[in-house]
């Protein structure tokens, strides 16, 4: 009898040096986060456990050598020799299997598309290549020869169809032009009558035909100004769309006559949340004065996110934030005139839609701007989900008030339910990177805790409460991510410094002095979601913590050491004019530099939080975020009054430009805080103390 083959899995490494470097290499582990809302969280999981693993495996090795009499020195030399040359062959193959594994990994290279140099070739090469994506994505294509300068083509799935028009102009026979006349897409139901195919959906119909207009757009340029790369990116995203509606083809014809709600999910919601948009957008408009259309960034800081259905994928996305910089760019190049008229179901907003599309799909996206994208990812759902069914007896309560009566409430199809695809599960998903094409958002760890709240309220497990603070061995907060995304910090400042200049010269320089919160951070990617109400409450956490992220990015912060360099209050010379003289007399002396010390306090635990603490089920019910984002600056009081003044600047929906400010001394002062909250509005938070200062002074 032969003995059977040993497993794979079972087979021990030949050493504990080949053991243990396995995990040395720089892909050994994946490069997102260790926690639920990664890209990868099972990947990262799975190593985790292998390390565990060869960890006990290699302690049990060690243990048993213990027992050998290693006393002649000539052996435990060969011992070191043979180390010494294994860790050179094991190191010289693993740098060698990372760059041939990062070679294979490259994201985004491309080498351009292959277009024919002959402009009479290009409308056969273009149908080719259409034909191409279609098949590639599991579809049937065809098309159907020119007729009367037209020319059909065909694609589809078993329930989708997509019919597109192409108008050809052949006036310079030399040059002829190709463009998309007419798109429809139409959904049939196998086993049915005719009567049960539905209309189509003109969204869809207008997010597909504008995605191959451009790529049409881009080929057809003449040589000198054709960007062959760029054609090759849109028509790789061509490429993904057609995927990805075949995978709700599948979904669709597993389900049988209900399987339309698979492609008309996105069409219904997207009706009802930019009714919602323009509700609010109206309240914002009543309040402000002389004005016909709501300011894009109070809108997005006081309002729900802004709904924007196909726009990057054929789905649904959420314009979430929008920093003052990039929203005083967004209004600066929005056409002056001929600004198209309001749509009755969408809001009024200073940036007109089409304005606003064309740049969130432009790429690269300008930094400041965070979108999150609502898609089907064939990704099991994760197993710290509660049961849907409970999850929809938590009514979290909404941080914006601009509109009370929402009555609106989208439960998403649950793939689970049918095993489409040979048993392939899948799940929504609030997407942060644009399928991996952008960073993650940067986030506190009390923020994720209350994403995971939201998600999965009857967790017993605290899961991002089980991440310690490990500050003594360089693990940082989530400031130093923040600033420090790319680069391994060896050791985790506690104290960031930067200068603050006014641009008018109104006040004398800021000296910036952030402490470091004892708070780790994370880099939020993907988040599982069942309902609209999830997405709604996760993104008004993630609006909060891209406030102040932008806030703290404004500037430029430097760890605090002794090669900082400060602003110091002595002059240059030691000359002394009558003039100075006077001026220390009255008080009235300008320093070179004002201190300001920077706080991020970081909430105190809540009782939901803790897994002993006395809280039933009504209070879980209906439960809004006690605490808002907030920063606090202190800065000395004018002479000769001792003491601080304390500025804080919290978050806060309620109040007409999305944030309240606080001022605790300067006392005398006469301080219009409309005034600084509208500076805030406009990026101008972190000169607060200077402005208090030329206020103490001025009175």
């Amino acid at each position: 009898m032969t003995a059977p083959a040993p497993d794979p899995k079972s087979v021990l490494p030949a050493t504990v040096l080949t053991a243990l470097q396995q995990f040395t290499s720089p892909d050994a582990l994946p490069p997102t986060g260790l926690h639920p809302f990664s890209s990868s969280p099972e990947e990262m999981l799975s190593t985790l456990r292998r390390i565990v693993d060869t960890t006990n495996q290699a302690a049990v090795s060690l243990n048993a050598h213990l027992s050998l009499p290693l006393s002649n020195p000539k052996l435990l030399s060969l011992y070191r020799q043979h180390a010494s040359i294994s860790y050179a062959v094991q190191q010289s193959d693993q740098n060698m299997r990372h760059v041939v594994n990062s070679l294979r990994k490259r994201v985004g290279i491309t080498f351009g598309e292959d277009v024919p140099l002959e402009r009479t070739q290009l409308i056969d090469w273009f149908l080719k290549r259409l034909l191409e994506w279609g098949t590639s994505a599991g579809m049937e294509a065809f098309n159907e020869p020119e007729s009367d300068r037209r020319i059909a083509v065909v694609m589809g799935g078993k329930v989708l169809v997509v019919d597109i028009i192409f108008a050809v102009d052949r006036t310079d026979p030399v040059n002829p032009v190709i463009d998309v006349s007419s798109l429809k897409t139409a959904y049939a139901i196998p086993n049915s009558t005719a009567d049960s195919s539905t209309g189509n959906s003109i969204s869809m119909d207008g997010f597909l035909a504008g995605a191959i207009r451009a790529f049409l757009k881009e080929v057809q340029k003449d040589d000198a100004i054709r960007d062959n790369v760029e054609a090759a990116r849109i028509g790789s995203l061509l490429s993904d769309y057609f995927s990805y509606l075949m995978k709700l083809d599948h979904l669709a014809l597993s389900e049988g006559d209900g399987g339309l709600r698979w492609f008309t999910v996105i069409d219904r919601m997207a009706i009802d949340v930019e009714n919602l948009a323009s509700r609010e957008a109206n309240v914002l408009i009543n309040t402000e004065r002389g004005t016909t259309v709501a300011p894009l960034d109070v809108f997005l800081m006081r309002a729900h996110a802004l709904p924007l259905p196909y726009l990057t994928t054929p789905s649904i996305s959420f314009l979430t934030y929008l920093s003052p910089l990039a929203y005083l760019k967004l209004l600066r190049t929005s056409p002056a005139a001929g600004r198209a008229a309001p749509t009755p179901h969408l809001p009024s907003l200073d940036v007109p839609f089409q304005h606003l599309r064309s740049v969130l799909i432009s790429h690269p996206r300008p930094p400041g701007i965070t979108v999150a994208t609502l898609v089907l990812s064939p990704t099991p759902p994760p197993a710290h989900h509660a049961d849907s069914t409970l999850i929809s007896a938590i009514d979290t309560k909404s941080s914006s008030t601009l509109v009370t009566d929402i009555k609106i409430d989208f439960i998403f199809p649950a793939a689970r339910e049918v095993q489409a695809l040979q048993g392939q599960q899948f799940t929504w998903i609030l997407d942060f990177t644009e399928g991996g094409k952008y960073p993650g958002v940067v986030m506190s760890q009390s923020r994720m805790r209350e994403i995971e709240f939201v998600i999965n309220p009857f967790n017993e497990m605290g899961g991002m409460d089980n991440v310690p603070m490990l500050s003594s061995f360089g693990a940082g907060s989530w400031v130093d991510l923040l600033f420090n995304r790319d680069a391994q910090a060896q050791m985790s400042p506690e104290r960031y410094t930067a200068v603050y200049t006014s641009p008018n010269s109104v006040h004398p320089p800021l000296q910036l002095r952030l402490t470091a919160p004892e708070e780790p951070g994370f880099i939020l990617e993907t988040i599982p979601v069942r309902t609209l109400k999830e997405v709604w409450s996760i993104l008004e956490i993630v609006r909060e913590q891209c406030w102040l992220n932008e806030i703290l990015t404004s500037c430029e912060w430097v760890p605090e050491g002794p090669n900082t360099t400060v602003l110091s209050d002595e002059a240059d010379d030691t000359s002394v004019t009558e003039d100075d003289l006077q001026a220390v007399l009255k008080g009235s002396v300008q320093p070179r530099s004002i201190p300001v010390n920077v706080g991020l306090p970081t909430p105190p635990p809540t009782d939901r939080d803790n897994l002993f603490a006395d809280t039933d089920m009504d209070d879980l019910m209906g439960q809004s975020r006690p605490n808002h984002a907030k920063i606090t600056m202190s800065t000395p009081e004018r002479p000769p009054i001792s003491g601080l003044v304390e500025i804080a600047v919290t978050f806060d929906p309620s109040r007409p430009r999305g944030v309240a400010v606080g001022i605790t001394g300067a006392m005398g002062v006469d301080v219009n805080v409309e005034v600084l909250e509208e500076v805030c509005r406009r990026g101008g938070l972190m000169g607060l103390p200077g402005r208090v200062w030329k206020k103490a002074h001025e009175s």
